[in-house]
C-alpha cells in the first residue's frame, strides 16, 4: 500500500441500455431492455446500496439523459453517471442540461466526459476530427462547461469553440456542479484529465498496469497543482465458490462462435482509442489465454467494446482483488454482470459485507419484517442471524 491508498470505496452498478442477457454474442438468453426492466435494475441498485449507476453512451445505446431523467424520480439515493459529449453538444447546452437534471434529481447527477474513439461512429454523428483534435475540443469544452456551472459569465474564443455571453440562469445544486468522471489512455487524454477532471477512470487491466497508468496521471495532476481521484470499470462474476464462478464465466461465452469474435475484433481494430487497443491486446482475440492476471478474465472483451475484463471468483477472492486495486489508488468501482438484475443482487449480497465502504455508499436491504432476513422456518421461526465477517 501507498500513501495514496483509499481507506474506503464507492461501488456503482451499470444500466444495460444496449441490451442484456445470459450469454454473450448470441440472441439465446437475450433479454428485452425496456423502461420497465431498466427500472428494475435501477431500483435494485438503489435498494441494495450501490453508490450510483453508469449509463453508457454510443449509437448502440438508448439515450442516457432521457433514461436517467425517467428513472431518477423512481429511486431515492441512487446517483446517475451520465455522459456529456464534447463535439456533439455545445458546452452551454450541456451545462443547462446538467444543471436541470442535477436539480430535478436533488443533486444525484454525476458527469462522465466521453470524447469517443470510433472514427466510423464519429463520422455518423458528423465528427471528422483526428484523435488529438477531439481531445483539443474536449479541453476547450470543459473550460467553458466548468466555468458556466461555477456561475461565471463566459466569453471564449478557442481553436474549436467560441462562446459570447454564455451563462446559466439556473444553477446546479453544488457550487461548481456535479463531479466530472473521465477515461482515456492516450497521452492527450491524460493531459485533459490532469488539468480538468475530478475522477480519472481506467478499464480493468492487471493491477501493475493500472498502477502505472494512475501514477502517470497523478504526476501530471500534481504538476498542474491539482489532485485527481481514481476509478475502475470492471465486470464481475462472483459465486459462492471459485469453481462455480469460473464455470459461470465459461457459460457466458459458451454460445460464442469464432466468426462472431473475428467480426467484433475487426470493429475494434478500426478504432483509434488507445484504451480499446489495450483491452484487445489482453486477449488477442483468442479463447485460450483469457485469465490475464489472477482472477482477471478477458472473455467479455472478445465481443464487447470498452470494458472487457471481469473479476471472477468467490466473494473473498473478488473482494481481495478489489482491495489490490485500492492499494494503487482506486476509490471507485463501476461494475456490471450478466444478467444485470440478478448479478446486482448476487454481488451486493456476497461481496458488499467484505468491502470498506464510504458512508455515502452504505444502504443495504431493509425489510418490513422484524428480526433477521430470510424466509420463516416451518411458518413459525425466524432464521438465525449470521453477521458476515470482513
Amino acid at each position: 500500500m501507498t500513501d495514496a491508498t483509499p481507506k474506503t470505496a464507492d461501488v456503482l452498478w451499470f444500466l444495460p441500455t444496449h441490451g442484456d442477457g445470459r450469454y454473450l454474442g448470441t440472441t439465446k438468453g437475450g433479454r428485452p431492455v425496456d423502461l420497465d426492466y431498466l427500472k428494475q435494475v435501477a431500483q435494485a441498485a438503489d435498494r441494495l446500496g450501490y453508490f450510483g449507476v453508469l449509463l453508457p453512451t454510443r449509437r448502440s445505446c438508448e439515450d442516457s439523459w432521457v433514461v436517467a431523467s425517467a428513472l431518477a424520480p423512481l429511486t431515492q439515493r441512487l446517483r446517475y453517471l451520465v455522459a456529456v459529449r464534447p463535439g456533439l453538444q455545445s458546452p452551454t447546452v450541456a451545462a443547462r442540461m446538467t444543471a436541470t437534471l442535477d436539480r430535478i434529481s436533488n443533486g444525484r447527477l454525476l458527469i462522465n466526459v466521453v470524447t469517443g474513439g470510433d472514427p466510423a461512429e464519429n463520422a455518423g454523428d458528423g465528427i471528422f476530427l483526428s484523435h488529438d483534435q477531439r481531445y483539443e475540443v474536449t479541453r476547450e469544452f470543459l473550460e467553458v462547461y466548468k466555468a458556466l456551472l461555477a456561475g461565471e459569465t463566459v466569453n471564449y474564443n478557442g481553436k474549436h469553440i467560441r462562446v459570447e455571453d454564455g451563462r446559466l440562469l439556473f444553477a446546479p445544486t453544488a457550487p461548481k456542479g456535479p463531479p466530472l468522471y473521465f477515461g482515456g489512455s492516450s497521452a492527450a487524454a491524460s493531459q485533459v484529465a490532469a488539468k480538468t477532471i475530478d475522477k480519472y477512470l481506467t478499464w480493468g487491466e492487471p493491477p501493475a498496469d493500472v498502477a502505472e497508468k494512475l501514477g502517470a496521471v497523478r504526476a501530471l495532476a500534481e504538476k498542474a497543482g491539482r489532485k485527481v481521484s481514481f476509478g475502475i470499470r470492471l465486470h464481475v462474476i462472483v459465486r459462492e465458490t471459485n469453481e462455480e464462478a469460473w464455470a459461470a464465466a465459461d457459460r457466458l461465452i459458451s454460445h460464442l462462435d469464432d466468426e462472431t469474435i473475428a467480426a467484433a475484433q475487426k470493429v475494434y481494430a478500426r478504432m483509434d482509442s488507445v484504451g480499446q487497443q489495450r483491452m484487445a491486446a489482453l486477449h488477442g482475440g483468442r479463447r485460450d489465454k483469457l485469465e490475464v492476471s489472477p482472477n482477471l478474465w478477458a472473455g467479455v472483451g472478445l465481443v464487447r467494446g470498452g470494458a472487457g475484463t471481469a473479476l471472477v471468483g468467490d466473494p473473498e477472492t473478488v473482494a481481495q482483488r478489489m482491495k489490490e486495486y485500492m492499494a494503487v489508488g482506486v476509490d471507485t468501482f463501476i461494475l456490471s454482470g450478466y444478467p444485470h438484475l440478478e448479478e446486482a443482487y448476487r454481488f451486493a449480497e456476497l461481496v458488499f459485507p467484505l468491502l470498506p465502504f464510504s458512508t455515502s455508499t452504505q444502504g443495504g436491504v431493509t425489510s418490513v419484517n422484524m428480526g433477521p432476513f430470510g424466509e420463516t422456518i416451518a411458518n413459525d421461526a425466524r432464521p438465525q442471524l449470521k453477521v458476515s465477517e470482513s
